[in-house]
């Protein structure tokens, strides 16, 4: 147990977020769970998943790919199909039910996936560079397969796709879409130096390395709405074998998005990293933090982040899976449920929907 939430903390305080009107500042990260169907629907599982976690001010679903294309894992939500907008329609209704909101990230793998993964089809990238590490697939562990480079004439579908996604999830009811720019997936790929290795104009400096970043975003506003479109950086952040010297490239970047009214920036990165603040001071809409892999999610510290203004809200992974609750159960200093990691990727409600919530009912 730990002490009670104030009634004024700024974790509880309401915030307009874009087009959104959220209930507080304690937002739902994004957090791959492999449950959907093999086609990449969205199931009815998955709609009691997100039910019971609309005490988070936002929602931010899973990464989804635009594409078949853009397939990483077995399992994982698609937002390009006429069954994945029937699915999606299934979840909105069941968040909206509970006075919930929820986006969709899109995310488009790249070189982090398999030919196994997405139908036998050789992975995309900036450049062709094998990334370091496995990758889970039907098949068990296997090494990633090796990327070919899109090509420049390519990258307009590129774009094509992320707009396309962004109406349908809209179209079946989501509240917009977060845009993945992180770990290490394909617009990841292209802002880092380590594995950007083009010649062209999306290559080299970190303007044409921010370029195609800032052309999907502008599809996407032009398509649903700057309101309704958020997207998610990492800074530096190795994760997926990324490489990155340059980070001068997150600046050019934020300027450029901050000129398109987006509604938010969701940045992982530890606090005290001097990008945060760099990037703070460029961002003039809703500036969102995830402290990242590295540290947990200590309420307290995430409650000083909002008071201090280094973040107008805070995401939170790991503590939403074992917690549907998880709002109330910091509000009133309740006891935390444990999480089952070997049960986080794949299989059922075991793990996934079967976390008791609070005993709300009044005393006898």
């Amino acid at each position: 147990m730990s002490t009670p939430l104030s009634a004024d903390s700024p974790l509880l305080e309401p915030e307009t977020v874009g087009d959104w009107s959220l209930r507080n500042r304690v937002w739902m990260a994004p957090l791959t769970r492999n449950r959907a169907d093999a086609d990449g629907t969205p199931n009815e599982l998955q709609a009691t998943y997100y039910a019971q976690r609309t005490g988070a001010g936002m929602i931010v679903a899973e990464g989804s790919q635009p594409s078949a294309a853009g397939q990483a894992y077995p399992n994982t939500p698609g937002v390009y199909a006429d069954s994945h907008r029937a699915g999606w329609a299934r979840i909105a209704d069941a968040v909206h039910g509970n006075d919930g909101k929820i986006v969709v990230q899109l995310m488009h793998a790249g070189r982090i996936s398999h030919t196994d993964n997405n139908g036998g089809v050789a992975p995309v990238a900036p450049s062709a560079v094998r990334a370091a590490g496995q990758i889970f697939t039907a098949a068990g562990l296997q090494d990633h397969s090796e990327p070919r480079a899109l090509e420049t004439g390519e990258l307009p579908g590129i774009v094509t796709e992320y707009a396309d996604a962004a109406r349908l999830a809209v179209d079946a009811g989501l509240d917009g879409v977060e845009l993945h720019a992180a770990n290490g997936y394909l617009l990841h790929q292209f802002l880092a130096d380590g594995v950007n290795h083009r010649t062209d104009g999306y290559g080299g400096s970190p303007e044409n390395r921010a370029r195609l970043v800032v052309e999907v975003a502008q599809a996407t506003a032009a398509a649903i709405g700057a309101g309704r479109t958020g997207i998610r950086i990492s800074p530096g952040h190795p994760f997926n074998d990324i490489s990155e010297d340059d980070l001068s490239v997150y600046e050019s970047l934020v300027a450029q998005l901050a000129e398109l009214d987006l509604a938010y920036l969701h940045v992982i990165a530890e606090p005290t990293d001097p990008i945060v603040g760099k990037l703070r001071a460029l961002w003039p809409n809703t500036f969102v933090l995830n402290t990242g892999f590295g540290l947990e999610s200590d309420r307290d510290a995430l409650e000083r982040l909002v008071a201090d203004g280094v973040a107008d809200a805070v995401a939170v992974g790991r503590p939403f899976l074992a917690n549907p609750d998880l709002v109330a159960r910091w509000e009133q200093g309740a006891e935390l449920n444990d999480p089952r990691q070997e049960l986080f990727y794949g299989g059922g409600a075991e793990g996934y929907t079967d976390y008791p919530a609070l005993d709300t009912a009044p005393d006898a």
